[in-house]
């Protein structure tokens, strides 16, 4: 199983979890399974069409999925996947 990284942001829709071990070949099937665990996640994570919000960036070992094969990243055990929504906002 991989480990995704749940960012502060994201976990009051994973329990409060700072990690979670997840099955999948794909870094989609990963956010896939994580998704149908914790359904909060969806509207942030993904689009309604499935695909990646264009806000949340994903790393597979400190590298950016979007330098490889985007969501269809080969994922083995022991991968590590980042999600980091982007932040933005702040006074004129």
């Amino acid at each position: 199983m991989s480990t995704v990284r749940i960012p502060p942001v994201l976990r009051t829709a994973t329990g409060g979890q700072k990690q979670i071990e997840v099955a999948g070949g794909t870094v989609r099937e990963v956010l896939d399974r994580l998704v149908a665990a914790h359904p909060g996640l969806a509207p942030q994570l993904l689009t309604s069409d499935g695909d990646l919000n264009r806000f949340v960036n994903v790393f597979l070992n400190e590298v950016d999925i979007r330098h490889l094969e985007g969501l269809d990243t080969p994922v083995a055990e022991r991968d590590t996947i980042v999600l980091l929504p982007a932040m933005a906002g702040g006074a004129a």
